[in-house]
């Protein structure tokens, strides 16, 4: 029998072979019973044999406290209870030593044998000696009564010990068996708790880049304008009214729009971590879902989003801030996914507002393709005029529109490209597949 893990370790702390003191004590205590049974036992034997009491005494002690090692090597025990059967002593140790011998891990046709040379053993003694109680006549039953004391006598002191032999050491061997494998499934537990969190960890930094890229297309857009607008308003505010009025009206409308969608995002945001403590689902369950999900939250829980439809709204509210701007569609107009649509719609988004950052006053040219499995939209400005690149609006950037874009692209199978043109001016380029 063998044990595993922090058991073992605890266990291991009897002496010699011994895994524990309690059984060391329970084997000494049976040696000690066996060898006075066959020490009394050697009395007879030695008047029998014709030799010193004594020496039938010495005998039986010896024989009888071999018992002691019956854990360590069964096969002894049993082959000295095998030996001393015909001198009528050693019942004791038979019985113990087949148990033990059977609840062992020894192949089955040692147990067998030496199970079957004790039966054969005891079956021939009994028959000799209920023979010899008949021909002294101490018995008077019949001739038959002599094979079958036999039988019942080897029967009754072999086959008890053997079964439940085998029937406690299978059932160890089952319980270890348990055991391993619990372990087993604790240690295969613990490497998935621990894979949990590092997915849990990757959706934790999916979620946050995906929320600052909503954010970024949210606010940076329409904030571009709202301040492209601002300074225009302050350059003509004396100068043309009529003008500073419509300026102003529209970076109202551009922050209310703005406000608008960071309304819905928020609110994405916070039903969706109401649903989670209310399922009481862990992160590291649904991470992959949410990075899946990620570019589909918005449109799927508010029910709005951005579609190519509000693409003219968007190329005419650059125009409104100075822009030259035209745009052209060509194929048949048709209706995308709407995650699809979203990104597309975000790329030109984007794209226009690097324009107003970078190249002010440049000529812009939107250009959308329908085509038959996929999208493609381009977006390119020629070089800025030297009063338009002043930057007077004073825009900021964090470098971060491009790679926001291209993963949105690469997200649904994509082709981004970006890059300064011959010319001078700059290219952004995606093609989206749509079935």
């Amino acid at each position: 029998m063998t044990t595993t893990g922090e058991e073992t370790t605890a266990d291991l702390r009897g002496p010699l072979w011994w895994s524990r003191w309690r059984s060391a004590a329970f084997d000494w205590s049976l040696a000690v019973a066996s060898a006075v049974e066959c020490a009394v036992e050697g009395v007879s034997f030695a008047r029998d044999a014709g030799i010193p009491e004594a020496a039938g005494v010495v005998f039986g002690l010896l024989a009888g406290s071999v018992l002691v090692v019956r854990r360590q090597w069964p096969i002894a025990v049993v082959l000295v209870a095998i030996a001393i059967t015909p001198a009528q002593m050693g019942f004791l140790m038979g019985l113990v030593g087949l148990y033990t011998l059977a609840a062992s891990e020894l192949p089955r046709r040692i147990i067998a044998s030496l199970a079957g040379m004790q039966l054969v053993g005891t079956l021939i003694v009994t028959f000799v000696q209920v023979r010899q109680s008949m021909d002294s006549g101490r018995l008077t039953i019949g001739d038959w009564f002599i094979p079958f004391a036999a039988v019942v006598m080897s029967l009754g002191l072999t086959a008890p010990p053997v079964l439940l032999g085998l029937y406690v050491g299978q059932r160890r061997r089952l319980m270890e068996s348990l055991r391993e494998r619990a372990d087993s499934l604790e240690r295969e537990l613990q490497l998935l708790a621990e894979r949990a969190e590092e997915r849990a960890e990757w959706a934790r930094g999916e979620e946050r880049t995906r929320i600052a890229r909503e954010m970024h297309d949210v606010v940076a857009h329409r904030v571009s304008l709202m301040v492209v607008h601002a300074a225009a308003l302050q350059a003509v505010a004396r100068k043309d009214p009529e003008k500073a009025v419509r300026n102003a009206a529209l970076v109202g409308d551009m922050g209310r729009q703005a406000l608008t969608e960071l309304r819905e995002m928020l609110g994405v945001l916070r039903s969706g971590g109401e649903r989670e403590r209310s399922a009481g689902v862990p992160l590291a369950a649904v991470g992959v879902a949410a990075a899946a999900a990620a570019s589909r939250a918005v449109v799927e829980q508010s029910g709005e989003g951005p579609c190519l439809e509000e693409l003219e709204e968007l190329v005419g509210q650059s125009a409104a801030a100075g822009m030259v701007v035209d745009l052209s569609v060509e194929g048949e107009v048709r209706v995308y996914a709407a995650e699809v649509e979203q990104t597309a719609y975000r790329v030109v988004q984007e794209a226009l507002t690097n324009v107003h950052k970078h190249a002010a006053g440049a000529k812009t040219h939107v250009r959308l393709a329908h085509r038959v499995a996929e999208i493609a939209m381009q977006v390119e400005n020629e070089p800025p005029s030297e009063v338009g690149s002043a930057g007077s609006a004073g825009l900021p950037s964090g470098g971060n529109g491009l790679v926001g874009m291209r993963e949105r692209v690469v997200a649904l199978g994509g082709v981004f490209v970006s890059g300064p043109t011959e010319a001078g001016g700059f290219r952004v380029s995606a093609v989206i597949p749509s079935p």
